[in-house]
């Protein structure tokens, strides 16, 4: 490969959805630049993208006027006119927020109002009849509709993503099997090497999901957040009992966490998952309930964040862990929506891990978050929604990149 004296415009680190968006967008709007993607794995979406529930978030459970907010109610629009430009399959069919116990009724409200103020079109509060009437099987007391929720495969339209932006510029590349070992900078442009050779870029943009924090320490940003692992394990509903979930079915969330609770969705590709729950993990990627790495359990464990987060939430902790390992206790979870459910009616599915950014004090940094150094922007937060709103931050960093590096947007 003959890149040792090309010098690219920008490099993008991270084939997720947050980096082939910016990547996209950056193109869509300067048609010359050389823009080159660079993926450590030899797929794109190997990891946050590609593990997720494939649900296309509403908006409804944000702070307003938060970047979450903003971005997923912008995004979600953006990706499904994208989705049916480009033919991939999706569905907005709706779910339903569920409350099981009068204590979950105050905290309802509170979303609902949170959905109106960031202009959740369609949304509406239900009784318990309703909620049956639109999920036959799940019971509550009170809910909450949301019309404009959808599925889809988020890793079609990252390949989609890819496909256009190398389309529309042949000097511009996407590159597989290249993780990124070090940077060095000079005057006018810095050299990436990878663990296959090394490229020269003026600009770059980090989106390393899951090693954002590392990237940042790599380029000499020092950043108020350490990255730490929770996975989330899935259950499937075996064939016999799909027809017990029509579309989807969320609880109301603990607002102690920024996790939505075990929850029910039918997958675009059919089938339906429940899940999932959250545990610390021993490795950033790892997807199995043993995996261990020691240098990720390292650097989580000697980090005092993680443990002040231990102390002030042990018990929550300890029992996603029981749930983690006992398939009876995950079903009494979701039995709490779905009463009938049974034993045989579940199988263990996939696994995904989040990248939750976590500050000094223990406290979860909820929003998206973006650096800067010199001639480099770093996102170092984007959690749930990102990839409903990855579009939607795509421009905000194309922007980003016009007021930084001078770049014609």
């Amino acid at each position: 490969m003959e890149n040792q004296a090309r010098i690219f415009d920008v490099i993008v680190v991270g084939g997720g959805i947050v980096g082939l968006s910016s990547a996209y967008k950056l193109q869509l709007h300067n048609p010359d630049l050389k823009i080159l993607v660079l993926e450590k794995e030899n797929t794109l979406s190997a990891h946050q993208t590609g593990h997720n529930s494939g649900v296309i978030h509403s908006g409804l459970y944000y702070k307003p006027g938060s970047y979450k907010a903003q971005n997923c109610v912008s995004g979600r629009k953006e990706l499904v006119a994208f989705a049916k430009e480009h033919n991939i399959p999706h569905d907005v069919c709706g779910k339903v927020v569920v409350a099981t116990d009068e204590s979950e009724l105050p905290h309802m409200e509170r979303i609902f109002s949170n959905g109106v103020a960031n202009e959740t079109e369609g949304i509406e509060k239900i009784t318990g009849d309703q909620i049956r009437e639109i999920e036959p099987f799940c019971a509550g007391i009170a809910g909450i509709w949301v019309p404009c929720t959808g599925i889809i495969n988020f890793p079609s339209v990252v390949e989609k993503l890819a496909e256009l932006l190398t389309g529309m510029n042949e000097n511009s590349w996407v590159l597989l099997g290249q993780k990124v070992l070090s940077v060095e900078k000079h005057q006018d442009y810095t050299e990436v090497s990878t663990n296959c050779t090394r490229f020269k870029s003026r600009h770059i943009i980090y989106c390393g999901g899951l090693h954002s924090d590392r990237l940042a320490q790599m380029d000499g940003v020092k950043t108020k957040a350490k990255i730490v692992g929770f996975r989330g394990d899935y259950y499937e509903l075996a064939e016999h009992a799909m027809h017990k979930v029509k579309n989807l079915i969320y609880p109301v969330p603990n607002p102690a966490f920024p996790f939505l609770g075990v929850h029910f969705t039918r997958m675009i590709q059919g089938g339906v998952e429940c899940g999932p729950n959250a545990v610390f993990t021993f490795k950033r990627e790892g997807y199995g309930k043993t995996d261990f790495n020691l240098k990720d359990s390292v650097d989580a464990l000697t980090y005092s964040g993680t443990w002040k987060l231990f102390s002030k939430h042990w018990r929550f902790g300890l029992n996603e862990y029981r749930r983690a390992f006992s398939k009876k206790l995950f079903l009494e979870q979701i039995q709490r929506l779905i009463p009938s459910l049974t034993m045989d009616e579940i199988v263990p599915g996939r696994a995904g891990v989040r990248a939750m950014a976590l500050g000094r004090d223990g406290k979860m940094i909820e929003d998206f978050h973006i650096e800067y150094n010199d001639n480099a922007i770093h996102i170092l937060n984007a959690p749930s929604p990102a990839a409903t709103s990855g579009l939607a931050i795509g421009e905000q960093v194309s922007q980003m990149a016009e007021e930084r590096f001078g770049l014609k947007v």
